[in-house]
């Protein structure tokens, strides 16, 4: 009878446990590669925040085409009158940056919400498209969209197929649980002997894997672990599978924040730039290589950051802190040898 007992504490707490950090990674979302609704507002305005659970204030932004950018865009595209957005979302996404709102069907999140204010700005239709990580540059290689607003690092070795715009800071961080006494303190010797969680094909994946190297090198070891989705981290990080999960800053800070009162709440132990240790990385809107569509998008981006909705979708993710001054076409990324 004890241990029956012992069992279903176990799986109410692990229920418990799942339900809150489920709810700070994100709703999930319909699998496969699908369309994701877009959302709506009077006409010459963007509504950012909207459905996003907590995650954002909602905020209606006045934006209105520039003529003088919509010209610069490649014919076909102005032809179509939309603007084919990718973003790698599914399976359930990470929010702030991208994830279904609160109907269960349209695509929040402060990226999707961007790549509509340039939409605005070009003076065309948005329209969503919602894949995996991986099927997001499939869909800018075979033209199935124009664009990913993502959360995707420009890094040289990216720079051989796309091209770039920068509009965020990339800063990268560890999650740890709030009762861990580890910290990275910036030195990639104190992984030694940790087990961490990244995501697979991401900027911040390459970077674990090259620390994990220099420490295999010396005898010593880095466990890295994978797994499907953000709620699947979470609930690893919380039962103490893994040490610490490895990912955008962003989604660290959200989910200390949502976390806090929760029986496992969680904490930021330590940032790095995605572009490594002498370089602030960037976030940029992705393009394929020679589309033409580099400049038009750093255009609308600096439209945006020069009257202020820049300032004000930053703002109403809590993201003010990773701010550009400007949108630079393909500015340095992570070197290719990844020092």
């Amino acid at each position: 009878m004890p241990s029956q007992f012992s069992r279903r504490s176990l799986i109410r707490g692990l229920t418990a446990a799942t339900v809150a950090l489920s709810l700070a990674g994100g709703l999930a979302g319909c699998g496969g590669d699908g369309e994701a609704a877009a959302t709506t507002g009077p006409a010459g305005t963007v509504t950012v925040g909207r459905l996003s659970g907590g995650a954002a204030k909602e905020t209606e932004l006045k934006v209105s085409e520039v003529k003088s950018i919509r010209a610069e865009l490649p014919a076909s595209v102005r032809r179509s009158g939309k603007l084919v957005i990718g973003v790698g979302a599914l399976p359930s996404g990470s929010a702030p940056l991208n994830y279904v709102g609160s109907d269960q069907r349209t695509l929040t999140g402060s990226e999707p919400d961007l790549g509509r204010l340039v939409a605005a700005v070009l003076g065309l239709q948005p329209e969503i498209k919602n894949s995996t990580w991986e099927n997001l540059f499939v869909g800018l290689d075979s033209g199935r969209v124009d664009v990913a607003f993502s959360n995707v690092t420009d890094t040289e070795e990216r720079k051989k197929k796309y091209e770039f715009a920068s509009y965020r800071k990339d800063d990268l961080a560890f999650e740890v649980l709030k009762k861990s006494t580890w910290n990275f303190d910036g030195d990639y010797e104190n992984l030694a002997g940790r087990t961490v969680s990244v995501g697979s094909g991401t900027n911040q994946e390459k970077i674990l894997l090259e620390w994990k190297a220099k420490l295999a090198a010396e005898g010593k070891r880095l466990t890295v672990k994978y797994f499907p989705d953000q709620n699947a981290v979470n609930l690893a990080l919380s039962s103490g599978r893994i040490d610490a999960f490895f990912g955008p800053n962003p989604g660290v800070a959200y989910r200390a924040r949502q976390t806090a009162n929760t029986p496992h709440p969680t904490r930021s132990a330590g940032s790095f730039s995605g572009a490594g240790a002498t370089l602030q990385g960037l976030i940029a809107a992705t393009a394929r290589k020679d589309s033409g569509l580099a400049k038009p998008l750093a255009d609308a981006l600096n439209h945006l950051i020069e009257h202020g909705q820049y300032a004000k979708w930053l703002a109403a993710y809590n993201l003010s802190g990773e701010a550009v001054a400007k949108s630079e076409i393909d500015p340095p990324g992570l070197p290719l040898d990844n020092s």
